[in-house]
């Protein structure tokens, strides 16, 4: 790739990096944020699960809105709401400031995430760039998030409002550089009927309230019947989405690419894969510090060892895949996702780092070798006009996943717990209780993946002839020109 191809990708990824740094500092944050302004826990707990919430509530329609009303003029206006609101949380007093601040970052992550990725899709060609470009992509995720974690215990020290701002001092930079460097784009085509403003309005809602119900799940068997409520209500709004997209003359989704049998099987494999990692890192952070005593820059800086994927991602990853094809290094990571669980599973009251050297670097490279290529089969072979939709898509999955997983864990947890009579080995028998979870997530993953085995050569990094370059390029008139 060119050098302006390579700095755009560089902006790109700077914006998942900020993404990932702004929530795992503030997972570490929270203790100090609680202690100060003197929150009730429920409250605290709000300040995490809001950003989930309005995350995972609108990625959906974050995705669809890049197609509809230009990728750059959505990447950039939330990217400005993100820096904006960081800056309010910063110099928040209550506690209803910050959830309210925390809810719309996450709203402006649904419209700024699917945006950078689509623009990745659309901007390079398909094949062994726009690949090497999403792997970049995926390993500069996942970095984000285990560096931030050191980072936020770093800058916690300093004052936590601190791990409000230092993201808006970097995002700052990724903003007048994406002004520089977005390629520009025709003003989408309006097309026939007017927007689908009911679509967006029942799919919102039923996001909105599916992962109001998963958050809610952390909190055990407590208001079980307001759960369910919201539950059953979510589920009769994406009825009542199907049913208007179905007669809509211009639909918010097409229901047609949700056929696409390998695009269904990557998402489906993204929010299992995502969802065990989250859990059981969360489980081993809790593990940590509540059961050794470890603080949170201690724990953050034991866990730096998963930051292998973003090395390997963009290195080794692309390399099988060109070999071996995405399905197989994506049941490749699953599998070895799987025994680094296992291994954990009889973790002890006094095991040394080194017994739990080997999961955590097993942990980072399984990432390494599943997410990357489940982002690129996720929106391989969809059309240009719906890239964002199949970015969305998989955002959705994502987010959910990741809600599901720590949800899950601390039910389980906390049930098991309950039942125990609170001696340090007590605990340790609800910390394995939990473990399982993950273990039981990526083995269920591992068999759905298994389908996309089929065929020898699908999904390599198959080069692309000239004149399937040049009629590409032709195609997108904004793309990055190949090198």
């Amino acid at each position: 790739m060119t050098r302006r191809a390579w700095a755009l990708l560089l902006v790109l990824c700077g914006t998942i990096f900020l993404e990932g740094i702004d929530v795992a500092m503030l997972s570490v944050a929270v203790p100090s944020i609680r202690s100060d302004l003197e929150l009730p826990t429920g409250t605290a707990v709000w300040v995490m699960s809001a950003y989930v919430l309005g995350y995972a509530g609108f990625t959906l329609l974050g995705g669809r809105a890049a197609d509809l009303f230009g990728r750059r003029r959505m990447f950039l206006t939330w990217l400005t709401v993100f820096l904006g609101f960081s800056v309010l949380g910063g110099f928040a007093t209550e506690g209803w400031m910050l959830i309210v601040a925390r809810f719309v970052t996450g709203v402006a992550a649904a419209f700024m995430t699917p945006a950078a990725m689509s623009i990745i899709t659309t901007s390079y060609e398909e094949g062994p760039q726009r690949n090497k470009a999403l792997l970049v992509f995926a390993g500069t995720a996942a970095g984000g998030f285990t560096l931030g974690l050191v980072i936020g215990g770093l800058l916690t020290q300093l004052g936590w409002r601190w791990v409000f701002f230092a993201p808006v001092l970097l995002g700052g930079l990724i903003l007048i550089a994406a002004l520089r460097l977005l390629p520009a784009e025709a003003r989408p085509a309006r097309r026939s009927g007017s927007f689908d403003l009911a679509g967006a309005a029942t799919a919102a809602g039923a996001m909105l309230l599916l992962a109001y119900s998963i958050v809610r799940l952390e909190h055990g068997f407590d208001g079980w019947r307001f759960t369910a409520g919201a539950v059953a209500a979510g589920l009769l709004l994406a009825a009542a989405f199907v049913a208007i997209e179905r007669r809509s003359a211009a639909p918010l989704v097409r229901l047609g690419i949700l056929r696409k049998a390998s695009m269904i099987r990557a998402d489906l494999g993204a929010l299992l894969f995502v969802g065990s990692f989250f859990g059981f890192q969360f489980m081993v952070t809790l593990y940590l510090q509540e059961l050794r005593g470890w603080s949170s820059l201690e724990t953050a800086l034991a866990l730096v060892v998963m930051g292998t994927d973003a090395v390997l991602a963009p290195t080794l990853t692309p390399r099988l895949v060109n070999r071996f094809g995405n399905a197989r290094v994506i049941f490749g990571g699953f599998m070895l996702a799987i025994v680094s669980y296992v291994l954990f599973l009889p973790v002890g009251l006094h095991w040394s780092y080194a017994a739990m050297l080997p999961t955590l670097f097993l942990t980072g490279t399984a990432f390494a070798l599943a997410y990357g290529p489940l982002t690129i089969a996720a929106t391989d072979g969809i059309e240009e006009k719906e890239q964002g939709l199949a970015g969305g898509l998989l955002q959705t999955a994502t987010q959910f996943g990741s809600a599901v997983g720590i949800s899950a864990v601390t039910a389980v947890y906390g049930l098991v717990a309950a039942g125990g009579d609170g001696s340090p080995e007590s605990t340790l028998s609800a910390f394995r209780a939990a473990l399982a979870v993950p273990v039981a997530m990526v083995v269920v993953g591992a068999a759905i993946t298994a389908f996309g085995l089929r065929g020898r050569r699908g999904g390599r990094l198959v080069e692309a002839s000239p004149s399937t370059a040049a009629a590409q390029a032709q195609a997108q008139p904004g793309s990055v020109p190949a090198a």
